[in-house]
């Protein structure tokens, strides 16, 4: 009888164990100020680091997204050699994903639009931010904020996959979309398969 109780509670236990391995999995620990993430695309994978400390709100934000996996199957829709490769927003069929609220512009925070960083797309708005963001593929000094306005916030690095970004960068595109009408779209969209959040080291 003992020994059927015994293994019970050890089955039970190791059920729950499993279990919460299994969620956190694909979560960030409070304390890790700069967690990592892996891009997995149709052109290879990246690695960028967030930078938490300087920007809570937009890595907190984008973090949801990740954790939701709702970049899962999303396009690059956005190329411009030379400038950005912008992606986040589209399914393959070009249908607009889910956003949550808006968020607060961090773009203040010392992180300047260079060459390898990552930062969020908006509108005009100045707090217009949701899910799209974007790699800088140059230093793009137009777009840090200045005694003009607002910038784009920039939230992470690449680590790892330079000659990926440079893929993607170079895909060519269409000066306009027949489908979407917009300008830079890439004939053939690159495909964000899904972003994974890596071991806490």
């Amino acid at each position: 009888m003992r020994t059927a109780i015994k293994l019970a509670v050890f089955v039970v236990f190791t059920a729950l164990f499993v279990a919460s391995a299994s969620t956190n999995a694909n979560t960030v620990q409070p304390n890790n100020l700069f967690p990592k993430v892996k891009f997995v695309t149709t052109e290879g994978d990246i690695v960028v680091e967030l930078n938490r400390a300087k920007a809570p709100i937009t890595v907190e934000n984008f973090l949801q997204y990740v954790q939701a996996g709702s970049y899962n199957n999303t396009i690059f829709h956005r190329i411009i050699p030379g400038f950005v490769v912008q992606g986040g927003g589209y399914t393959e069929n070009f249908e607009a994903k889910t956003m949550f609220d808006p968020i607060f512009n961090e773009s203040g925070n010392g992180m300047l639009n260079n060459y390898g960083t990552i930062a969020m797309a908006r509108v005009n708005d100045p707090h217009s931010a949701t899910r799209q963001f974007y790699f800088n593929v140059n230093d793009n000094e137009s777009l840090n904020p200045s005694t003009k306005g607002w910038g784009y916030a920039v939230f992470g690095w690449v680590v790892e996959g330079e000659a990926v970004l440079e893929k993607l960068a170079a895909v060519e595109t269409e000066f306009y979309h027949k489908q979407t009408g917009w300008p830079n779209v890439p004939k053939n969209p690159p495909v964000l398969k899904k972003i994974e959040i890596l071991p806490q080291q």
